[in-house]
């Protein structure tokens, strides 16, 4: 479940989503305790499913994951209304957002966490450039601790009959934390790079979530 101190909205859309997600989905957390309760924090995941927001957002409990999410989501005013009362954050994908990366630097100042997912787009089974939007918010502001995700299974969810089995996996960057003299785009592609050698490319042209 969500902290206390989330939204009401954030918290029950995770409540909502918990059937789907921790029954049907059998979701599978490891690295957990890698996610701190406190702080500026960057979670950096690979996305291959519309679903993936809220498996990772259910997976975190304990932090409300304020994540970069398209736009074109804002057109549709009740989808709109609930993602702002979630946190969300729209951003114009391919555009270099200013807006946007503004809106979320103001968020890890605060000390909000940040899900971001740097490839950009769904993948649908295709390897896709890491962006450098990732590595940038990371280096905008000092102690951001920054998390990789690995989500494996949320491709499955919606191939009614079969059953998901959903695993996520927080885990330290093997190169470490952030450093000073490295480019946010380098930082983005060697986070990314161990993320998708636990995760590889997964199509999800079956049922085209």
């Amino acid at each position: 479940m969500a902290r206390p101190d989330a939204s009401l909205t954030y918290r029950l859309v995770m409540a909502i989503a918990a059937p789907i997600v921790r029954w049907w989905g059998r979701l599978e957390v490891v690295g957990l305790a890698k996610v701190p309760q406190h702080g500026p924090t960057v979670l950096m995941a690979n996305h291959d499913s519309l679903w993936d927001p809220l498996v990772i957002g259910s997976a975190a409990q304990l932090r409300q994951v304020r994540a970069l999410a398209k736009a074109s989501l804002w057109k549709f005013r009740p989808v709109a209304a609930v993602l702002d009362q979630m946190g969300q954050i729209p951003i114009e994908r391919g555009r270099g957002d200013l807006a946007a990366m503004s809106a979320a630097v103001a968020q890890l100042e605060q000390g909000n966490c940040i899900g971001v997912f740097p490839e950009g787009t769904v993948s649908r089974g295709k390897a896709l450039r890491a962006l450098s939007g990732a590595g940038r918010l990371a280096l905008a502001v000092p102690d951001v601790h920054v998390v990789a995700v690995c989500v494996t299974g949320s491709v499955d969810i919606a191939r009614f009959p079969r059953r998901p089995r959903l695993r996520v996996e927080f885990f330290e960057p093997a190169g470490g934390q952030p450093r000073a003299d490295e480019s946010a785009v380098a930082l983005t592609k060697r986070v990314m790079a161990e993320v998708r050698e636990r995760a590889p490319y997964v199509s999800n042209k079956r049922r085209g979530v």
